[in-house]
């Protein structure tokens, strides 16, 4: 089977080009898709097996990063999309679609009950800068497989990653749903720059227990030629490390 990706657009989401692109070299096919349209007709969502929220600043962020989005999901299509994640198809949220699926209760447990957030960076102000990331092997990330480490790109001003409590936070530790964690240049959990936001336990990446579900703040589309990278012309970087992403996510459909 194919992947087939619904590419969210409109009001201020502004990645989604990259998105189809990188979907689209991965071997799948994606449809740019006007919010709307889907809120019109959620059933549009039985012709994808991938739903992509991507990166942007959608409604201006003018009642916190991604929360107007979340919560017109949430009370307009949330049972389409409880019928879409029980079905087995995957969710990738990227940046602002990050703080959507947090937002509307998609992650980190699919019941549209807020337990985690995205809120203002520990600096003060928006970060815009590669990151270093620790993939989390024993997560069940359909997303990350096979990934150890991985180079992105961020691009927020609201991008520290909170939990309720710290039950919560150990219950995400525990159930391996911590999927990306920004490092330091030796792989250890340093503290800024490179956290760039102060996220608690470094997380930068997160899944739901069925590893279907995947919000992560830096951005995969963004590294989809090796001369996206800074470091490119060092000789360092080999590929496009970001496509590995939408890769495992064609081949999580490959032999379906």
């Amino acid at each position: 089977m194919q992947l087939k990706t619904l590419v969210l657009s409109g009001y201020g989401i502004n990645c989604e080009s990259e998105s189809k692109y990188c979907v689209e070299n991965a071997g799948g096919v994606a449809d740019i898709v006007h919010v709307n349209k889907l809120v019109e007709d959620p059933k549009m969502l039985e012709n994808y097996n991938m739903l992509f929220i991507p990166g942007g600043f959608s409604f201006g962020d003018d009642l916190g990063s991604g929360k107007v989005l979340a919560n017109k999901m949430k009370f307009r299509i949330s049972d389409s999309l409880l019928d879409f994640a029980k079905q087995g198809k995957l969710v990738l949220g990227v940046c602002n679609g990050f703080q959507v699926l947090v937002k509307m209760g998609l992650l980190p447990e699919p019941d549209f009950r807020q337990r985690v957030t995205l809120t203002f960076n520990d600096s003060g102000h928006f970060e815009d800068r590669w990151v270093a990331l620790k993939a989390n092997e024993r997560s069940p990330c359909v997303f990350t497989k096979g990934l150890k480490t991985i180079l992105l790109p961020v691009r927020h001003g609201e991008g520290k990653f909170v939990a309720e409590s710290s039950e919560t936070l150990r219950s995400l530790a525990d159930n391996e749903q911590i999927c990306l964690q920004y490092v330091d240049e030796r792989g250890g959990l340093g503290g800024y720059p490179y956290n760039p936001n102060g996220s608690q336990l470094n997380i930068a990446g997160l899944c739901d227990r069925s590893g279907r579900i995947f919000g992560t703040m830096p951005h995969p589309e963004a590294f989809n030629t090796v001369q996206n990278c800074p470091y490119w012309s060092t000789g360092f970087i080999k590929e496009a490390q970001g496509l590995r992403v939408f890769r495992n996510a064609a081949d999580y459909w490959k032999d379906k």
